[in-house]
């Protein structure tokens, strides 16, 4: 398990739903969240961080902040749930696209 906390140049909440859902992708997430305020995001499950960071750098400037073991913190505060499901992921989301054909034009015989 690892633990990776970049920074992100996001300005709205739009671009910060589009990295969390490029981030998102990729196999081995375990958790997901992003403070739109600071730009951080921080991600830990069992993926590369370099791969992430690179993807993420063809669409923002993107600064790694931390890398390392993710910690589980016994004394942590609970977050209100609400809020909790807003800023964060806990599986990716798949996306699913259907392509639907022309129907054939009238012809008069």
């Amino acid at each position: 398990m690892k633990k990776l906390v970049a920074k992100v140049d996001v300005h709205d909440e739009r671009h910060r739903s589009k990295a969390m859902r490029v981030v998102s992708g990729f196999e081995g997430i375990g958790s997901l969240s992003m403070d739109l305020k600071d730009g951080k995001l921080t991600v830990s499950g069992d993926f590369d961080p370099i791969e992430v960071v690179k993807k993420l750098r063809k669409s923002w400037r993107t600064e790694i902040v931390s890398v390392g073991p993710a910690k589980e913190d016994d004394g942590k505060k609970k977050e209100d749930p609400a809020k909790a499901s807003q800023t964060s992921y806990s599986r990716p989301i798949t996306y699913y696209y259907v392509a639907h054909e022309e129907p054939p034009g009238c012809v008069i015989c």
